[in-house]
């Protein structure tokens, strides 16, 4: 219990050490980019796969040696544009608009970018969705509900003002429309109280309503949602997606519902910063609007993925690890020994990461299947390998006189191995058994990549919403750090307990 204290302390100490540093800060770099000509040169940020990321590639590697940094989330990219890493954002103009609302040293551009019309995307196959949702639209358009949608959320120019209208999905049971997309992208789609909103997410319930559907939101990387339609894991993709020619050759468009424009972002010298107080940043980060739910989720979730998968995985992992103890000792299993080194060497030489999409956009593409069942099979899977050569070490491990010893008493190869092999062999690897179950722990943070709010998932809504880095990731990483320290000392304890018997 001592060293359990010991470690907390620690933690807390690390915590607070890191909040002074953050209320210190560093300098930030005046604005270098004052005009579209001032790009030339500088460091870029933009949102990976979105439009502005393409147009930015074209200015990649010029001789004025332009620089392009890309982001999995705007946020991400306005964060890294506020601490000065970064020269400006390329950006849509409404979440622009968002983003220097509510960060006002920042300010956008006067001139456009470009101009680009947004639409909905639709696998190429699936030609008959295509024309009900162009159906729906038109009927959208001509009725005014689109424009009472868009003017919901976008305020008038003149007045600054948004209108009252809110749509509310009338159908509620029935056939599923999945819709992918990507929720910081406000006021397209973001979240507000827990919820995902926007205009896109209105825009699809309205689809959903003329179609007789019921909406289902899937949130999920940008880059990922044009292979979730065409693998048939969503319907749907709304997420301000600009029609381009590239695209075109992957998927269909619907017929725009709108027209935006990519404007710039850069720092503005002229606006007053007034550094907000640790309490205010706390209270915004995780007591507003409920926030902390959304860590609290992602924890659940988190520990039960890696609670199943340690227990689907152990077994597997046992068993393969017989077969290949049982064909090292005398011979036998050749074909099945030679299948699970086949397995055991491919899950181990492929990353976690790409597992987990071959899972779920290919193996399972065509079934509507619990994304928390997808990340507890795949990471399950990936254990199963690790603990097989962990075991099988553990075994090899003991002196061969033992087993010679065994053999000279009678006993069969099943007592041999339970009653004498096996004890011994287990409190040798305990070790690395515990080490593997907080690898798997660390390793379930990349769940998120399929729509799956885990822990680290619930962080970054919570600075895609605050814009504030720090106290989000710094709760994820102290959770993680807590829980790695309590499964650590669990497995101390099990090793003291087993090892009584040898004093």
């Amino acid at each position: 219990m001592k060293g359990i204290r010991k470690k907390i302390l620690l933690i807390v100490f690390t915590v607070l050490a890191m909040l002074g540093l953050c209320s210190c800060g560093s300098d930030i770099p005046e604005n270098r980019v004052n005009s579209l000509d001032d790009m030339e040169g500088k460091t870029i940020g933009v949102q990976l796969g979105t439009t502005g990321d393409i147009y930015a590639s074209d200015m990649e590697g010029d001789e004025a040696g332009t620089k392009i940094e890309r982001y999995n989330k705007g946020a991400d990219a306005v964060s890294s544009l506020k601490q000065g890493k970064i020269d400006c954002v390329i950006i849509d103009e409404q979440p622009a608009k968002a983003f220097t609302r509510q960060n006002e040293e920042l300010k956008i551009l006067k001139e456009e970018f470009t101009l680009e019309d947004y639409a909905a995307v639709i696998a190429k196959e699936n030609g008959a969705l295509l024309d009900e949702v162009n159906k729906a639209l038109e009927e959208l358009k001509n009725d005014g509900t689109l424009d009472k949608i868009i003017d919901h959320y976008i305020p008038d120019e003149l007045s600054g003002e948004v209108s009252d209208f809110t749509y509310t999905q009338k159908v509620t049971e029935g056939e599923k429309l999945r819709m992918a997309t990507n929720a910081q992208f406000p006021p397209y789609e973001y979240y507000e109280n827990g919820k995902i909103v926007g205009i896109d997410v209105d825009i699809a319930k309205a689809i959903a309503d003329k179609m007789g559907r019921v909406l289902v939101i899937d949130d999920i990387e940008f880059d990922a949602i044009i292979n979730a339609v065409s693998s048939g894991k969503a319907q749907i993709g709304l997420a301000g997606f600009t029609v381009t020619d590239e695209r075109r050759k992957q998927i269909n468009f619907s017929e725009p519902y709108t027209t935006s424009k990519q404007v710039v972002i850069v720092r503005d010298d002229e606006a007053i910063k007034e550094a907000n107080s640790l309490g205010g940043k706390l209270y915004n980060s995780f007591i507003k609007e409920g926030r902390w739910k959304f860590l609290a989720q992602g924890l659940l979730n988190t520990i039960i993925i890696t609670i199943v998968a340690i227990l689907i995985g152990t077994a597997p992992g046992f068993l393969l690890a017989m077969v290949r103890v049982a064909h090292e000792k005398n011979g036998s299993f050749k074909i099945l020994n030679y299948i699970v080194k086949i397995y055991v060497t491919i899950i181990r030489g492929t990353p976690m990461m790409v597992q987990l999409l071959i899972i779920y956009f290919v193996i399972f593409a065509s079934v509507d299947i619990s994304k928390i069942l997808v990340a507890i099979i795949a990471f399950g899977l990936n254990s199963s390998a690790y603990l097989c050569e962990v075991i099988r070490s553990g075994i090899m491990s003991i002196d061969e006189g033992q087993f010679e010893a065994a053999k000279s008493l009678g006993l069969s190869y099943s007592v041999m191995m339970k009653s004498i092999i096996l004890p011994q062999a287990l409190k040798n690897v305990l070790p690395a058994i515990g080490n593997e179950f907080i690898a798997l722990l660390k390793e379930t943070s990349i769940a998120g990549y399929i729509g799956l709010q885990d822990l680290t998932k619930g962080g970054d809504i919570i600075r895609s919403i605050t814009y504030e880095p720090l106290l989000p990731l710094l709760a994820v990483a102290l959770v993680y750090l807590l829980l790695v320290v309590l499964l650590s000392a669990g497995v101390s304890w099990l090793e003291r307990r087993l090892k009584k018997n040898e004093r």
